[in-house]
């Protein structure tokens, strides 16, 4: 990762991804939450308020060590228990079906093979485990016009913010992936340009 990758965004992000209506959304997307949960895309720990009670213990896996730098407040401030857990989604350190959630917020969008990220995360997951996502990604089938400025500017958002990809099918990513998806919100996020807040948040079950 250079400098601007490395340093710059993931304070940008801290910042962009910290507002009141993403709040409002993280909270959402942690409840159900349960037991031994892997966070995909952990970034400066934002998901960490929302975690429920009921939450037993948090692998984090990212590979920025600024935003893990970041995140150290929200972590202190937690009772529950949140270990940095692997720098690569793509590539997990953890044996299979020894979680029992896993969590990921606009974290798909960056990861650079998100289908093998998914296939790793229904590795971990115990039988009839659950993800809980929150997703921006390629916006709803019929709203072309939007479709065609999100082709526009991904060449653009991917050199802004990493690699972050405004095209990518969030939900065909999740099936093709084994996931079924139980629960399904397609929505634009509120103050959000729509080719940037075209959002999937839900659930999906890995089956047996």
């Amino acid at each position: 990762m250079g400098f601007y990758a490395d340093q710059v965004v993931p304070r940008i992000v801290n910042v962009v991804c910290g507002t009141k209506e993403a709040a409002h959304l993280r909270r959402r997307v942690c409840e159900g939450l349960e037991g031994d949960v892997l966070e995909i895309g952990f970034g400066s720990g934002l998901n960490v308020p929302f975690y429920p009670r009921a939450v037993t213990r948090v692998a984090a896996v990212d590979p920025s060590d600024v935003g893990w730098k970041l995140a150290a407040d929200r972590v202190a401030a937690t009772p529950v228990r949140v270990e940095r857990g692997g720098l690569d989604g793509q590539v997990l350190p953890f044996p299979d079906h020894g979680f029992d959630a896993a969590l990921s917020t606009w974290t798909l969008c960056t990861v650079p093979d998100a289908e093998a990220a998914l296939r790793e995360v229904r590795r971990v997951l115990r039988p009839g485990g659950t993800l809980h996502f929150l997703e921006h990604g390629l916006a709803p089938e019929g709203d072309e016009g939007v479709r065609r400025w999100q082709r526009r500017l991904d060449p653009l958002e991917q050199r802004l913010f990493a690699g972050c990809h405004l095209t990518r099918p969030v939900t065909e990513l999740l099936t093709g992936a084994g996931f079924v998806i139980t629960d399904l919100d397609v929505f634009y996020e509120k103050g959000a340009p729509k080719p940037m807040g075209a959002d999937s948040l839900g659930v999906a079950v890995s089956p047996a």
